[in-house]
């Protein structure tokens, strides 16, 4: 299953691929194979190998495993601060150039023209967005303008960035990507200006961030009623509230279990315990 966002069809769970290291390129077959279409990915060797998503994505559409028309392949830009000694650009180019260069690499990487989601991976300062923040993105809009990407969105953001960042943005923003705490509401105040100015949520770490939902006893009880695992239950939950979750698993069998949690609903007083199980 999935939706369409501006004439785009994503899918309803992406999978994520940082911190997977030379296992990627395996791992994300393993995906594919599972029936995953949606890949995240960034052009930032510090935490993704997006050469090996590319020749994972690359070797599924040779063998007619996947069609390019059914995948959605999003990457990410990542400011110098974010890389290591292995960077996509030109340290030394003007900062609207690094982006397309670091674009251009990841067309390379997946062997495509087009590419359906292009990220801001993360502001360059903490609070507002910074003058380099609004030259990346002015960039990012004139790829997505020449009609090499579909979508653009940010990642790692409070609240005011996004505000920020719709009050500029002349091509809309489409995507907010955040690490997702139960113990901070589930991110509630970046995902009502999410609801608010119609930019789809994406939330990562869900299990990782959130263990003691995974352990709690009620969540444990729902999880049984439904005959399914606690980390199903914290996916449905996120879907249900209008996420678009990311799964990292490694585990082929864990991955057909995340992409089986539309099999069910949560009725509103689990969706309610769901809510209230970060304590806050």
């Amino acid at each position: 299953m999935g939706f369409q966002i501006r004439g785009v069809t994503v899918p309803s769970m992406l999978y994520g691929t940082a911190w997977k290291e030379l296992a990627t390129e395996a791992l994300v077959v393993d995906a594919l194979d599972a029936g995953f279409r949606g890949i995240d990915t960034a052009n930032q060797r510090k935490h993704y190998n997006e050469e090996g998503v590319g020749r994972a994505v690359a070797a599924k559409l040779r063998e007619g495993i996947v069609r390019r028309d059914e995948l959605f392949l999003q990457t990410k830009f990542t400011h110098r601060d974010g890389q290591d000694h292995r960077l996509p650009y030109d340290p030394a180019a003007p900062i609207r150039t690094q982006v397309e260069q670091s674009f251009q690499s990841s067309l390379e990487h997946f062997g495509v023209d087009v590419l359906d989601s292009l990220i801001l991976h993360g502001p360059s300062q903490r609070d507002g967005l910074g003058a380099e923040d609004l030259e990346v993105w002015r960039a990012m809009e004139g790829i997505a303008q020449s009609g090499r990407v579909k979508l653009l969105g940010v990642s790692n953001v409070t609240a005011n960035q996004v505000q920020e960042l719709v009050g500029i943005a002349a091509v809309p923003v489409s995507f907010v990507q955040n690490r997702c705490y139960a113990e901070r509401g589930w991110d509630r105040a970046v995902r009502a200006v999410c609801n608010e100015a119609q930019i789809v949520y994406q939330g990562f770490s869900l299990l990782t961030a959130n263990r003691q939902v995974l352990a709690s006893p009620k969540v444990i009880a729902i999880a049984v009623r439904h005959g399914v695992m606690p980390a199903q239950i914290v996916f449905r939950f996120a879907q249900q509230v209008g996420m678009l979750p990311l799964t990292g698993t490694k585990d082929p069998v864990h991955m057909r279990e995340d992409l089986a949690v539309e099999q069910f609903s949560l009725d509103a007083d689990e969706l309610a315990a769901l809510d209230a199980s970060g304590g806050r």
